[in-house]
């Protein structure tokens, strides 16, 4: 059987999207190989004829998941921070809560991240530098930014280590309340 010229890109394409969420879901570390390909119908043995390593496959992923993110919080135009605010409530959200697969790689994969190469380490680094440069035009100030960064992907954490809804309800109201006078306070005149 003769495949089509873009057989092996739809099949790299399938691979990563795949892989994004089975890793965000369970983990880069416990997810093996077989897993991966068994997610798009393949063997274990076709992997390597699209990524050399699965570290390449994690660094693939990895560098997606940061342009989302990235992406995921830029003010709009002339700073109006409507769409800013919507991306908030959708990010701390039960939905992101529930569903680490289809959201964001840092609370999802932050403890793995951390301990990963340091190629990956300076990926994240870089990415977690673009996403500081969205929350400081947004908020206007460099330490808010960086504290506004930290305790969205934190609110996260907590609040998918909790048992009850209430307890993780509480935590994503008070964190995105927080964040939203942040906001105000930054559109004020001095």
């Amino acid at each position: 059987m003769r495949y089509s010229k873009t057989h092996k890109e739809e099949t790299r394409r399938k691979l990563l999207d795949s892989s994004r969420a089975l890793v965000k879901k369970g983990g880069f570390d416990t997810t093996g190989v077989e897993a991966l390909m068994s997610a798009i119908g393949m063997t274990p043995g076709a992997f390597y004829s699209h990524f050399p390593s699965k570290q390449a496959l994690l660094e693939a992923v990895i560098q997606e998941e940061l342009e989302h993110s990235i992406g995921m919080f830029r003010p709009g135009p002339q700073n109006d921070l409507e769409t800013f605010r919507k991306r908030l409530k959708v990010y701390l959200s039960a939905s992101h809560v529930r569903h680490p697969e289809a959201g964001c790689v840092l609370p999802a994969l932050g403890a793995e991240l951390g301990r990963g190469a340091p190629q990956v380490r300076g990926m994240v680094e870089e990415g977690l530098n673009r996403m500081h440069a969205n929350w400081k035009e947004a908020l206007g100030d460099e330490d808010a930014a960086w504290a506004a960064l930290s305790q969205c992907v934190g609110a996260l954490v907590l609040a998918r280590s909790v048992k009850s809804e209430a307890a993780r309800t509480r935590i994503l109201e008070a964190n995105r309340a927080h964040i939203e006078r942040l906001l105000d306070a930054a559109r004020k005149p001095a």
